[in-house]
């Protein structure tokens, strides 16, 4: 029998990583209440099928921003679903243990951890795996631009990898925007792109176009930090760096999505004073 999936919800990496189980020929829906004009047209593109409900799904993976992960798994415990969920976001352990626990053993839960960018040509994804039913969700990609592995041992382990790798990798980002701005304001920005494009162009100091893009997507690494100061936290770990990156990202929260926005722009939102408290943002 053909394995039927569903995905909460596609944006941007969700829509990739759904449109590679309808190509493998899997059937995937999801569930359009609610969600916006920009997620209807990722969803069609993949081509998800539009569903009422998850009734019928053996697998559900939850994408989402990682402040939501914990409220869409429990809307999912809540509908009474019993076979395999997938949460694949960026959650600290303690976090992918507690959504474990909201399905108090009716449905099976992996923790996955995606890392690299939509999964378009092969090479540039992975996604890490643990959980007693691991290897079910591997079966659902083999072979496809998003490469699982299975780590041995139970939920939390793929997440702590995630965010171990994420903690170094996202932390760069805002090193490099701090530096760009601090050398703005002393009126040395201009050699300072020359110099960190001679001797740091692989990094996002020196990359062009690296903040850019990065101010695109800080609305979801600002809840990102939040999960990783947590899980260091747990880990006995000064969370610290984290706190400071949350706050940094938080000021590029207006820029969501932009794709036009400007380094200079980004830069001088750092300078301005704001309330930069976190909001917690809704999936779609």
């Amino acid at each position: 029998m053909q394995t039927s999936v569903g995905l909460l919800h596609p944006g941007a990496m969700g829509a990739a990583v759904g449109a590679l189980l309808v190509d493998r020929g899997f059937p995937t829906r999801w569930l359009p209440a609610g969600r916006g004009p920009a997620t209807r047209r990722r969803a069609a593109e993949a081509g998800l099928i539009e569903a009422a409900d998850l009734s019928g799904c053996d697998v559900v993976l939850g994408i989402c921003p990682p402040a939501a992960a914990v409220d869409v798994a429990r809307e999912v415990a809540a509908s009474g679903f019993a076979g395999v969920y997938l949460d694949a976001n960026a959650i600290s352990p303690g976090h992918a243990r507690e959504i474990e626990e909201l399905f108090d053993g009716r449905a099976s839960v992996v923790d996955g951890g995606i890392v690299g960018a939509p999964p378009r040509h092969d090479g540039s994804t992975r996604l890490y795996l643990s959980g007693k039913d691991a290897a079910r969700v591997e079966s659902l990609f083999a072979g496809t631009f998003l490469k699982p592995i299975v780590l041995d041992g139970p939920v939390g382990r793929a997440s702590a990898l995630k965010l171990a790798f994420a903690s170094y990798n996202k932390l760069t980002y805002a090193l490099a925007a701090q530096a760009h701005a601090l050398a703005a304001h002393h009126g040395v920005d201009d050699v300072f792109r020359e110099l960190a494009g001679a001797v740091r162009r692989d990094t996002p100091l020196g990359a062009p176009g690296a903040l850019e893009s990065a101010g695109q997507r800080a609305w979801r690494w600002e809840g990102e930090m939040t999960e990783i100061a947590a899980a260091c936290t747990e880990a006995g770990l000064s969370p610290a760096l984290l706190t400071a990156a949350r706050e940094l990202f938080g000021r590029w929260r207006d820029h969501r999505d932009d794709e036009g926005v400007t380094a200079g722009e980004l830069l001088a939102a750092l300078t301005v004073t704001r309330d930069v408290t976190s909001s917690v943002t809704q999936p779609g």
